[in-house]
């Protein structure tokens, strides 16, 4: 009953750990700029994600444009890309396996093959989660490199936006996930195997009781093959006539 709830539990985290990886790779705020100015003519607030760059004025106008270029974009930006799409398809398959593997579920087969499938399905979110934490690691590495760069313009510099902290907390979901449903099912049931192999206890006690019969005929056969010569310390029958 623990198991099934640590199991139903760390669904749940998954879950909440893929759509917060599909969110985080959507949204357009990776990195926001910190401060450019207070001119009316000029933007005041900057927002560059993983697919487009926004853009909102002082006189309330709102535009984004797609980056339609993957060639021209820095190697952090394409690797993000990369692998926030990687991990949403690892996690998506994660997410197949695990309603495979509950134990609360009749469909998925037997013990044996739920437990294969929790067990892949904890190595598909822990793997989904590795991939969406080393685009947000990296992201966030170079915006602050840039930010602490003083040959940096100000109205140039940017922070970490609120997709990049989305997409750790998505990774921290899918870690927690998985690792539960890899210890869920991995432990060794205590006398499992020994009940396999162990025969049923009518048959060990008749096999208990023949092989008890046959040591008394063979203690029996033994006696009765001894002669009186060979019993040196027995007594004739003469001896009481």
């Amino acid at each position: 009953m623990a198991s099934t709830c640590m199991q139903i539990f760390a669904f749940i985290l998954a879950l909440l750990g893929i759509m917060g990886a599909m969110v985080a790779t959507l949204l357009p705020n990776w990195k926001v700029s910190a401060d450019v100015g207070s001119n009316i003519i000029t933007a005041i607030s900057q927002m560059q994600g993983l697919w487009m760059d926004c853009t909102w004025y002082s006189t309330g106008m709102f535009s984004c444009t797609l980056k339609y270029s993957v060639l021209s974009l820095p190697a952090y930006l394409q690797t993000a890309r990369t692998t926030m799409v990687l991990s949403c398809v690892m996690a998506a398959m994660g997410l197949c396996l695990a309603s495979l593997g509950l134990k609360c579920t009749r469909w998925g087969g037997g013990r044996r093959s739920k437990r294969h499938a929790a067990i892949a399905s904890g190595g598909c979110f822990i793997a989904a989660g590795f991939l969406c934490l080393v685009p947000a690691s990296w992201f966030t590495n170079e915006v602050i490199t840039n930010f602490l760069d003083r040959s940096v313009h100000e109205s140039n510099k940017f922070e970490p936006g609120g997709a990049v902290y989305v997409a750790f907390l998505s990774a921290g979901f899918l870690f927690v996930g998985g690792s539960i449903f890899c210890v869920s099912c991995s432990g060794k049931r205590p006398g499992h195997q020994d009940m396999i192999l162990l025969p049923p206890p009518n048959k060990l006690i008749l096999q208990q009781q023949q092989q008890l019969l046959q040591q008394q005929q063979q203690d029996q056969h033994q006696y009765c093959s001894l002669s009186p010569l060979d019993n040196k310390t027995g007594y004739s029958l003469q001896d009481y006539v």
